[in-house]
């Protein structure tokens, strides 16, 4: 998948619950819904152009990469054993 459309969806997913009243709940909940959601390849694609930079420069919006930095552990697939 590509990382333009991985941002876009992250994007449209942090606008959802970026109007939540609680910060702190609406990165929990963006974060929640990639771990849930998104398919191990998809989450290490994104965490990748966000170590890289690539992920600001794509457009990838400030709430969504707050919340995945704050849960980046819990966002991590396991290693394929």
């Amino acid at each position: 998948m590509k990382l333009d459309h991985l941002i876009e969806m992250a994007n449209q997913i942090g606008d959802f619950f970026e109007s939540l009243p609680d910060r702190d709940e609406a990165l929990f909940d963006i974060a929640e819904h990639i771990r849930k959601f998104w398919e191990p390849r998809m989450r290490r694609t994104v965490l990748a152009a966000l170590d890289s930079g690539q992920a600001r420069e794509e457009g990838l919006s400030e709430i969504v990469e707050t919340a995945l930095k704050r849960y980046r552990k819990e966002l991590t697939p396991a290693e394929a054993a």
